[in-house]
């Protein structure tokens, strides 16, 4: 049971959220404290199990068709796994949020309120924003933002033209990470009878709204001042692993899994930067 939930939980993404919430609290708390450490484990764990598990639960049916689900890229649980992920992802995660609302402050409740729901409502019914396109891509991009979000706001950190930017950028590169990674699964989505924005625009056009985002991205980053700005580099390997894929046709979208892999490892490469120009910028604080 115990390695149903840890691939239901998706242990290679597992820095993609609780990074971005331990690197913004660090910038502004400038210590590592009891909400830094409850903070990243909940982003690390508990966070991505809900966020996968009820994905995985609620899109078990189309997944059964999906060739890429049942590895490292989608746990492809039995339904009688389901109801054990579900609660399993409640148990887990309650504890570290009450923790959270404790030591936190109004603001940071309404930002960790919006983040779970996003959790929530991009998979589960009724809401399942994940087949309303372009919302899937916008809730899916919140699901990496809003851990960062909530790092500034429990640290108590200011708004500033810099973070607004940073924040953009990121947001960006999610609605990019998603609309890409939707792609590939253009044709068993709508053999399952699943929208998604991939599904709606078609696979060609879907890559290239990616490829604008993550170049709009790399250009926000060129306005946050030194040296932040050597960020805008990193659009670069996200553009090269996704451009082969431009005029891909709907039924040869599935070929776009190529791109995606080389996106999962290029996440670590690219993050790698980001705390080399994180400790840069502390240092020189």
């Amino acid at each position: 049971m115990i390695g149903d939930l840890l691939a239901a939980s998706r242990p290679l993404s597992w820095i993609n959220t609780a990074y971005p919430f331990a690197a913004a609290y660090l910038l502004v708390a400038g210590t590592l404290d009891a909400r830094w450490v409850i903070g990243t484990l909940f982003f690390l764990v508990p966070y991505n199990l809900a966020m996968y598990g009820i994905n995985d639960v609620f899109d078990y049916a189309s997944d059964l068709a999906n060739p890429r689900k049942g590895g490292v890229e989608g746990a492809l649980l039995s339904p009688q796994r389901h109801r054990t992920v579900l609660v399993s992802s409640i148990v887990l995660s309650a504890p570290f949020v009450v923790a959270l609302i404790v030591l936190g402050s109004p603001l940071s409740w309404l930002i960790l309120a919006i983040s779970l729901f996003a959790v929530v409502a991009y998979s589960a019914p009724p809401f399942r924003f994940k087949e309303v396109p372009v919302l899937d891509s916008i809730t899916s991009s919140i699901h990496f933002v809003s851990p960062a979000v909530y790092g500034f706001a429990l640290a108590g950190g200011a708004a500033t033209p810099g973070l607004v930017a940073v924040l953009t950028a990121f947001f960006l590169w999610g609605v990019a990470s998603h609309a890409f990674g939707a792609v590939q699964d253009v044709v068993p989505d709508r053999e399952g009878g699943i929208s998604s924005i991939a599904t709606a625009l078609g696979a060609a056009r879907t890559v290239r709204l990616a490829l604008a985002c993550w170049a709009a991205a790399g250009v926000l980053m060129l306005f946050t001042g030194f040296p932040g700005a050597l960020a805008a580099a990193l659009a670069l390997p996200y553009l090269w692993a996704a451009a082969p894929y431009h005029s891909v046709s709907d039924a040869e979208s599935g070929a776009a899994n190529r791109g995606w892999r080389h996106f999962l490892w290029i996440n670590y490469g690219c993050g790698f930067v980001v705390t080399m120009l994180l400790i840069w910028y502390a240092i020189g604080r």
